[in-house]
């Protein structure tokens, strides 16, 4: 007699549940290991050191502040800017705003309401 074995979960498995997180790949180069620096030590976030790549994950909100990052850089304020953080990041999820002098990422969309100009209340 042949018994069946009763498949096991799948860790892949389609999971749509909010995960309350947002994050940004980052190119593992001079640039990226400075920004990913800065990142660390912030609360909620956390930094992965890939071989090709550098993971900057957060709960909820996570600010890229372009001053702190230029000094971190050695550079003068001014230097790092939106053009340079498109430049480094490869990806994100989330919904990502960027200001004059920083990049807001927002793991719900509707904490980013007030940024986007989106009306939450319902019409109809």
């Amino acid at each position: 007699m042949t018994t069946l074995k009763t498949p096991t979960e799948s860790p892949y498995k389609s999971d749509n549940t909010a995960s309350n997180r947002c994050g940004v790949t980052l190119m593992n180069n001079q640039v990226g290991v400075v920004v990913a620096e800065v990142m660390r030590h912030k609360d909620n976030v956390t930094v992965t050191p890939l071989p090709s790549m550098i993971r900057v994950d957060a709960v909820g909100t996570m600010i890229f502040d372009y001053a702190e990052i230029s000094e971190a850089l050695g550079e003068e304020s001014g230097y790092y800017d939106s053009a340079q953080f498109e430049e480094n990041m490869s990806t994100h999820y989330g919904r990502m705003i960027h200001e004059d002098d920083r990049t807001i990422m927002f793991a719900n969309p509707e904490d980013a309401a007030e940024f986007i100009g989106f009306d939450l209340t319902a019409s109809g």
